[in-house]
């Protein structure tokens, strides 16, 4: 057998192998960290549903708090138990169509209270009513200073509306300040809550968590994500060994003659000895 001019892994010093590596030593630890970082996002999404389970089952037992300790709302007042004193603006009922309580669709009933001693109204969802909304099927607000208790609510946007588009009067799409400022003649809180103590025929409507929290579907697209960046990572190990073994093999043959078209040099041609040398310079075509 011929000795070997080189390396039969001569190969990984040309450019294109320079360029596999450093795509492969760059993409590994990429997609190992933006796997973790997902699962990290996720964990934490998990941690943060357990607290609120907590969270609501001791605000159940805890007294309302007033409601200027709970703003401006956060991730860590939301859910909590409020209480405000006024009046409730008895010249502006409104309702939001199209919201689902236990499956079913209907209703909310929503009035503006005018705290004690001024300031910005504070939005109180009363309750909730099955079917289409109807203002002759919903119970006059309380007349007079009250004291309001209920669950501390972020403001909703213009995707949890019910119903899309141009709304009959006295309806509003969904519970924020933006759309309030356009229905009564004072500020508004950009928060709400809910009674869950409601007048009849009124069911209360349960709170919710805000957005980007618990084990929403959010959620589990970091679990997914995870799991995709977890599998790129092992794709490119697996590209990168099954490229050296072809091309390991293809320079092993080469340099054993057994591919006479293979590659040249980098793949380690054998060199002729001596002896062969010799013979061909005795050869006919030498002498001539």
């Amino acid at each position: 057998m011929w000795p070997y001019c080189g390396s039969v892994y001569r190969f990984l010093l040309t450019p294109r192998w320079w360029a596999i590596n450093l795509f492969a030593l760059v993409a590994i630890p990429v997609c190992v960290l933006m796997g973790s970082w997902q699962l990290s996002r996720f964990d934490d999404r998990v941690d943060r549903h357990q607290e609120q389970r907590e969270q609501s089952s001791a605000e159940a037992r805890a007294e309302a708090r007033p409601l200027r300790e709970l703003l401006p709302v956060t991730q860590d007042t939301v859910g909590r138990t409020a209480a405000v004193t006024g009046r409730f603006d008895t010249a502006h009922p409104l309702l939001v169509p199209d919201r689902t309580v236990e499956e079913k669709r209907g209703f909310y009933v929503l009035s503006l209270l005018r705290p004690e001693g001024g300031g910005k109204a504070l939005p109180v969802v009363r309750g909730w009513l099955p079917g289409t909304a109807d203002p002759h099927r919903v119970p006059a607000a309380p007349e007079g200073e009250v004291t309001v208790t209920g669950v501390l609510q972020a403001p909703e946007s213009q995707h949890d509306a019910g119903t899309p588009g141009a709304l009959p009067e006295g309806q509003l799409g969904f519970v924020s300040a933006a759309p309030l400022v356009n229905v009564v003649p004072y500020g508004v809180r950009d928060a709400w809550i809910t009674e869950q103590h409601t007048q009849r025929p009124l069911r209360p409507v349960p709170p919710v968590a805000p957005d980007n929290t618990g084990l929403d579907m959010k959620a589990f697209q970091n679990l997914g994500y995870t799991a995709q960046w977890f599998v790129f990572a092992g794709f490119v190990v697996f590209m990168w060994f099954r490229f050296f073994r072809r091309e390991a093999e293809t320079a092993a043959d080469a340099a054993l003659g057994l591919t006479p078209d293979g590659p040249e040099a980098d793949a380690g041609l054998p060199c002729p000895s001596a002896e062969d040398a010799a013979t061909r310079s005795r050869s006919p075509a030498g002498s001539a």
